[in-house]
């Protein structure tokens, strides 16, 4: 089995367990092992295990993938190896698999019950703690599966995506639909009311079956929202408009009103039928009452279907379509804001907490103290210290005074004087493998000026990220080597030098600076 740990760059102490088989790296979503760092390309490179070989492949990326030092399209690895890309050094690692096996005893749960040991919480009996054990236990969960699926900030996208939508419907949506309501009721009074005209000019007509007296004009020269209708008798033939005369009613909506009138008894009789119809389009059907003398009361004579599509109408739908558009511009970008946001926060004390762990290891300080309030993450930083507190009481034991606090200054001012007197390039960095001083020769050969590179990483300062790559991983072979020289052939402005890199120990054993010097190989 075979591991990559990250030993310089951003990404230093980071691990990334190799499955059987390929194994994508690279910063883009869809491969196996995502790397956030600048400069890797979205398919930078794959690894291939199988078994007790592994075998790295460069996939065309835009800043090329470097083992041990050299720029390679593919090679076969081993467990030491050093595999650079921008901003990351990987060391290649071998893991032998060990089955180990534990017995425990456990309690039984009951007499005569299995054996078993449960881990769960139990829940409140008060409403509000209910509540709170629900929503962790049965809602949280689902969310939980979901992100062993993906990327914890990619979920968190979908979450606040979701949430805008969801926000926009049951705010902005409910706004715009009873306005859609009222609208909609202001045409069918307005349409109720041709209706109403059309049945007080011809109900007379009509009864005495005279169609030469019917009178439609005003809906055919006036009425501009009316897109068609039909005045037809009880039978359903047809009186008006003229070009239809005498033909049945055939209109989907006409038909419907016929039948909801004379089949709805007498309250549909007296009121006024609707129906949206189509594309910003409005049905109206109202039957025409003419008194009857046999009777005694109004009888029904005819009945009107009157198509509207009013222009506020479809203007209405064009504003709240905007509305929409708009409202979901806005809430997006918001919710970009709250998205980088709630990001930061959630993963700042973690980055913090790594650098203090790195810091306390160095002994550059007793202990975490996260300057952030964060209840919920104060018991992990107990715990940590506790940890790192057993640490120190342990190489105390085994060897001596841990000492606590040990600055770089002192180690840097001391490989700079040696700088004074080189004869070649030479460049002291500090324990962070930061650019302190670069020689005049140096500035010359590497391209890099120490007034504008100083305080700064290799990785950002230097052209060539293979050259870079090389020296930070000669400062580690030195500091772990208790700061003995350490050296590799690299060619820069077209010829060969070999890369010397020594390290100053402090006295809590960890490298505090590192003198870099250049051979040109004759």
């Amino acid at each position: 089995m075979y591991k990559l740990v990250a030993v310089g760059g951003k990404l230093r102490g980071a691990e990334i367990q190799l499955n059987e088989g390929e194994n994508v790296l690279g910063r883009g979503l869809d491969v196996d092992h995502p790397l956030k760092v600048a400069g890797v390309s979205k398919r930078h490179m794959s690894i291939n295990v199988n078994g007790d070989t592994c075998y790295v492949q460069d996939l065309g990326s835009s800043n090329g993938t470097f083992v041990n030092g050299k720029l390679v399209k593919n090679q076969t690895v081993k467990g030491g190896d050093k595999i650079a890309i921008p901003n990351v050094i990987f060391q290649v690692v071998y893991v032998k698999e060990k089955k180990v096996i534990i017995t425990k005893k456990v309690a039984k749960v009951d007499e005569g019950g299995e054996d078993s040991i449960e881990f769960r919480d139990v829940a409140p009996k008060d409403f509000i703690g209910r509540v709170k054990y629900f929503f962790k236990h049965k809602i949280m969960s689902v969310v939980y599966s979901f992100n062993e699926q993906y990327e914890w900030s990619v979920l968190l996208g979908i979450i606040l995506f979701v949430f805008v939508c969801t926000n926009i419907g049951l705010t902005i949506g409910p706004v715009l639909h009873d306005g859609k309501e009222l609208l909609k009721n202001e045409i069918v009074a307005r349409g109720g009311q041709y209706a109403e005209e059309v049945a007080r000019f011809n109900r007379a007509a009509l009864s005495r079956g005279d169609l030469n007296r019917l009178n439609t004009n005003f809906l055919e020269n006036s009425a501009e929202d009316v897109k068609s209708y039909e005045l037809f008798d009880l039978e359903g033939r047809i009186v008006r408009p003229v070009g239809k005369l005498n033909s049945y009613v055939e209109d989907a909506f006409s038909v419907k009103a016929w039948k909801q009138i004379l089949g709805g008894g007498e309250n549909a009789l007296r009121k006024t039928i609707y129906e949206v119809v189509g594309d910003g389009e409005i049905g109206i059907g109202k039957a025409i009452l003419a008194y009857d003398t046999n009777t005694g009361k109004e009888e029904p004579v005819g009945i009107i279907a009157i198509r509207f599509k009013p222009r506020s109408w479809a203007a209405q739908a064009a504003n709240q379509s905007g509305s929409y558009l708009e409202e979901l511009i806005i809430t997006c970008i918001v919710g970009v804001i709250f998205f980088g946001i709630v990001y930061y926060m959630t993963t700042r004390p973690l980055e913090l907490m790594r650098i203090q762990i790195e810091e306390v290891l160095r002994g550059k300080r007793k202990e975490l103290q996260l300057p952030i309030l964060f209840d919920e993450i104060q018991p992990l930083n107990n715990t940590v210290n506790s940890i790192l507190q057993r640490l120190k009481e342990l190489q105390s034991e085994d060897g001596g005074d841990f000492v606590e606090i040990e600055e770089d200054g002192p180690y840097v001012r001391s490989l700079y004087e040696f700088m004074q007197g080189a004869q070649g390039p030479v460049m002291v960095l500090n324990s962070e493998k930061l650019i302190e001083h670069i020689n005049s020769e140096g500035e010359d050969l590497t391209g890099m000026r120490e007034s504008s590179s100083a305080g700064t990483s290799l990785l950002d300062s230097a052209r060539d990220q293979g050259f870079a790559a090389t020296v930070i991983d000669l400062c580690d072979q030195s500091a772990n080597n208790e700061g003995t020289s350490q050296s590799e052939m690299y060619e820069l402005t077209g010829k060969s030098y070999m890369i010397h890199v020594s390290s100053l120990l402090g006295k809590d054993n960890f490298a505090k600076a590192f003198y870099v010097t250049f051979v040109e190989d004759e």
